[in-house]
């Protein structure tokens, strides 16, 4: 072949030993093998890319779970609560997360939700199921709050300090309302016993404690060094190796150390103002303390019977249950209590009310299922027998009950509480509001009826739920009755006390409970501190009868006050050789009794101050939630811009910048 003088030269290519080929053998084609368009810059790029290993965040998730359940009932160690927090907050910092950290976070909050709600399986097999549905719904919020912390601290450059008390109050408001509320362990209710902090509820709920306890945590979390992240594991591999390199910079200019910087004066900013809330809110408790008026009101008797729920629902022992409430109302009527109150359906048999307009054909019509005959001679039995009680205990009676009540439009079931005055017989009756999910009614039943085989109550026990709180007047006190869970929900008691005092002031709120379900687990513990929050919040005593405990008085400002008598019924009608019981207390471990037939007579202190939290309600954690919300809103339009931008055609672009 000739060439041209204008032709280029032919260059034919020289393989050399070093040269790479265009096609290695096949046994080395693999997109981990170095190529010849892969650089040594491609492989270290891609390897500081690569997020770290698990072990990191499952070690500090799983800490913080362990930390959270041994804050509360059965280890009851809640100064632990203050830093159960910084191993989950550590994965807020790093900027880049690990592998399945998501997984990982979700792990550590069923840990706690698994651990903390294992007396749910106590109160029937079939509970099994729900303690299991729960604590997989309740792990869910672990993640939900890291994640929303991280885009608010790496997207937004929020301080953690900042973004993680407000996104843990907003979720924890969400917890109170969504799937009906569960607004149980909650983290400030750890600190109960540090009654000076608590007094700050009554400004913004018990979520103003949990705020100050995860703004400490966030506080500690923003001193970690960085060399306590790399023993965690929280690098990929490359950062690893170079941890102790602390010079040059990663591409957004800031210092390559793979964690959210915070210099001095930011921590100790973040430190210095949470021991200054924390002072300021225990300086306000002490002023509180100091200055509450508290006056004589009534003497009250709770009876408190020992009854498990399989006994209190078999038939066989409604007698057995009956009398011996009635017997405890006998040892409660020698210390002339103005009211004496029973637990919740402690009084075995159904109260039955028809319209007196309804005539059989209504009856079978609206209860198919009901003999007509029980719609009559109950009735006179059930009224009866509720009137000679209070005669024959000389006092007011509040019961609970079950009550079954026909209008022209339906025949309903609830679960209430009845005051009951000598010769006058019935003379209010309040019905549950709030009900407990799979244990009162089953949600979406209609929809999906399989749903009914995980209530103990079986396909035909749902409860209706009441329709408005009510106010029993026994002399000159005006009393405002609860059931069960409904302590336990913070807006609930509160629009409850709001809407009673519509008519004049509630002096004392009173709990009928059966705790029965679960025995003598750490239920009824931290049923009786959830309870606490409630008497702060809203500026009122609590008398709570519980079966098979833990009966007492909380007064306003959330003490569980000592009984005036306690009747250690067991030991007196049946002698073991061991002394009667005179306290609610174990004086060796300090805890309540659990698990006995008893008398609880307590003189109850009322209280004329008011809060602010009854008036303007949840304004501080809704506030949390506000800001929460608008993070996330801020971070998808800034997200919404960017993909904008790196979207527009070249020509544009150029056009734009000349």
């Amino acid at each position: 072949m000739t060439h041209s003088v204008m032709d280029p030269p032919e260059v034919v290519p020289q393989k050399t030993a070093d040269a790479p080929t265009d096609n290695p053998p096949a046994g080395n084609r693999s997109p981990s093998k170095v190529t010849a368009d892969t650089s040594i810059a491609d492989l270290i790029d891609r390897a500081r890319n690569a997020p770290a290993v698990s072990t990191g965040a499952w070690g500090l998730s799983c800490l913080s779970g362990l930390m959270l359940w041994a804050a509360f009932f059965p280890v009851d160690f809640g100064p632990l609560a203050w830093i159960a927090l910084v191993p989950l907050l550590m994965l807020a910092r790093i900027k880049k997360p690990t592998r399945r950290m998501t997984l990982a976070v979700f792990g550590g909050g069923l840990l706690f939700w698994g651990a903390s709600l294992q007396w749910m399986r106590l109160g029937h097999i079939s509970m099994y199921i729900a303690w299991a549905a729960l604590a997989v719904y309740l792990a869910l919020y672990f993640p939900v709050f890291l994640a929303t912390t991280r885009l608010a601290v790496h997207r937004l450059h929020v301080p953690l300090t900042m973004a993680a008390p407000i996104v843990w109050v907003a979720l924890e408001y969400i917890r109170g309302y969504l799937m009906t509320g569960f607004s149980w362990y909650l983290l400030g209710h750890s600190q109960y016993e540090w009654t000076t902090l608590i007094q700050i509820c009554d400004l913004v709920g018990v979520y103003g404690v949990s705020f100050l306890m995860v703004l400490s945590a966030a506080a500690i979390a923003s001193c970690l060094p960085r060399s306590l992240f790399v023993r965690c594991r929280l690098f990929p591999a490359v950062e690893q190796s170079s941890a102790k390199q602390s010079s040059g910079n990663d591409a957004d200019g800031e210092p390559s150390s793979g964690i959210v910087e915070v210099g001095p004066r930011q921590q100790w900013f973040g430190i210095i103002t949470s021991i200054a809330l924390v002072g300021i809110a225990c300086l306000y408790g002490t002023w509180q303390l100091q200055t509450a008026e508290l006056t004589p009101g009534p003497r009250v008797a709770l009876v408190q019977g020992n009854f498990t729920s399989e006994v209190k629902h078999d038939q066989n022992h409604a007698e057995e249950i009956y009398q011996t409430h009635r017997e405890l109302s006998g040892k409660a009527a020698h210390y002339q209590p103005d009211v004496i109150v029973w637990p919740e359906t402690m009084f075995p048999y159904t109260m039955f009310q028809a319209d007196p307009s309804l005539t059989d054909e209504d009856l079978e019509r609206l209860a198919p299922k009901q003999p007509v005959d029980t719609w009559h001679d109950p009735k006179r039995d059930v009224f009866v027998h509720l009137r000679d009680r209070a005669e024959e205990a000389g006092t007011a009676l509040i019961i609970g009950l079950d009550a079954r009540i026909a209008t022209k439009e339906s025949a309903d079931t609830y679960n209430s509480a009845v005051l009951v005055k000598p010769q006058q017989g019935v003379a209010g009756r309040y019905d549950k509001i709030h009900r407990v999910p799979f244990g009162e009614f089953v949600p979406l039943a209609d929809t999906l009826p399989f749903l009914r085989m995980f209530s103990p109550y079986g396909p035909d026990g749902d409860l209706t739920a009441g329709q408005q709180p009510k106010v029993f007047t026994i002399q000159q006190w005006r009393v405002m009755p609860m059931i069960c869970f409904e302590n336990s929900v913070p807006h609930l008691v509160r629009n409850m006390v709001n809407r009673t005092e519509e008519s004049g002031r509630v002096d004392l709120m009173v709990e009928l409970t059966n705790d029965g379900w679960f025995h003598e687990s750490s239920q009824l513990d931290q049923h009786l501190v959830t309870a606490l929050f409630r008497c702060v919040e809203t500026r009122k005593p609590l008398a709570r009868a519980v079966n098979t405990g833990i009966s007492g008085l909380i007064d306003s400002n959330g003490i569980v006050r000592e009984a005036s008598e306690f009747v250690d019924f067991d030991r007196l009608t049946n002698p073991t050789g061991e002394p009667a019981r005179t306290s609610m207390r174990s004086p060796e471990t300090g805890r309540f009794h659990k698990g006995l037939n008893a008398v609880v007579v307590v003189d109850v202190p009322l209280d004329s101050r008011s809060s602010l939290y009854l008036r303007f309600g949840d304004w501080f954690a809704g506030g949390c939630l506000v800001l929460a919300l608008a993070s996330l809103c801020l971070v998808f339009w800034e997200s919404r811009n960017r993909s904008a931008s790196t979207n527009v055609p070249a020509d544009v672009t150029s056009t734009a910048t000349a």
